[in-house]
């Protein structure tokens, strides 16, 4: 197994540097006669929120880098590059580090990814971008608070990653863990993809004012890691629940990909007729 090792909270990020030593002690546990390498491709600073953005490469067709140590994973080369997740786990795949790895790893990203978030996180991001290069990825977030424990997220990847070994590619799992030491730790359960979302409705506000012409929008945010009271607790399966309830969430994700459903089959022929009647009229 290959690893590409990315996140979006930058390179210097502690969840990095607590996933990278984990990844390293699994490397050092090999089994002879079993190939395990890893390489870290990193953002140069926090890009949270940048799901699968790559930013305007047409307008600025070359990427700086910079080689970076994290200690107690010395082992593992290490690159800080001036672009997002996205970014980071393109030119880590495609043979610009001389490197072609299987699987991208991206975290331990500081805060849950459940519910909504999925959708507009940098974490998740890089194992969607990963996967459309053919790569099995885990994305591994750790609920926030104080004195995060990181640990207990690490101590969980590596065991996914395993299991990884042998699934097949483009295999993508979403991985959150409660803020919590190992000991305490209930359990990990099949999480389904909750209701809670990034940015909460305004509300109803009394006799509002207008609009001008410019202003500020105030955002109502959801937590980053969510109580039971901001997602569903009708069905405790929900990733934002279970970590509530103290167990770690494994979903499994898919990325983008053509819809086949036949069902829409009338409205696509109808809109690719309204076109065709549209350009004849043009002709």
């Amino acid at each position: 197994m290959r690893i590409l090792i990315t996140n979006d909270d930058g390179v210097s990020a502690e969840g990095l540097a607590v996933l990278a030593r984990s990844v390293a002690k699994w490397i050092e546990r090999c089994p002879e006669g079993e190939v395990r390498e890893a390489i870290i491709v990193a953002p140069h600073q926090n890009h949270s929120g940048m799901s699968s953005a790559v930013g305007d490469v047409f307008s600025h067709p070359s990427v700086k880098y910079k080689r970076y140590r994290i200690e107690g994973a010395e082992s593992i080369p290490t690159f800080s590059l001036e672009g997002p997740p996205a970014l980071c786990a393109i030119l880590g795949t495609i043979g610009y580090f001389n490197f072609r790895p299987t699987v991208i790893l991206s975290g331990i990203n500081a805060g849950a990814n459940v519910g909504r978030s999925v959708l507009h996180s940098g974490t998740i991001g890089a194992i969607l971008t990963g996967a459309q290069l053919g790569l099995s990825g885990l994305a591994v977030s750790v609920q926030w608070g104080e004195n995060v424990h990181y640990d207990t997220a690490g101590d969980v990847a590596v065991e996914v990653l395993q299991e990884l070994m042998n699934a097949p590619s483009r295999t993508l799992f979403n991985l959150n863990v409660p803020n919590l030491p190992v000991s305490e730790l209930k359990g990990v359960r099949r999480g389904r993809i909750s209701t809670a979302g990034l940015i909460k409705a305004s509300g109803s506000r009394t006799n509002p004012e207008p609009l001008g012409e410019e202003g500020e929008l105030e955002l109502r945010l959801g937590a980053a890691s969510p109580e039971l009271g901001d997602v569903s607790d009708e069905d405790a399966d929900e990733d934002g629940a279970l970590l509530a309830a103290g167990y770690a969430s494994l979903t499994p994700l898919r990325g983008p990909h053509e819809d086949s459903d036949t069902g829409l089959d009338d409205v696509l022929y109808s809109a690719l007729g309204a076109i065709e009647r549209h350009l004849d009229s043009k002709r």
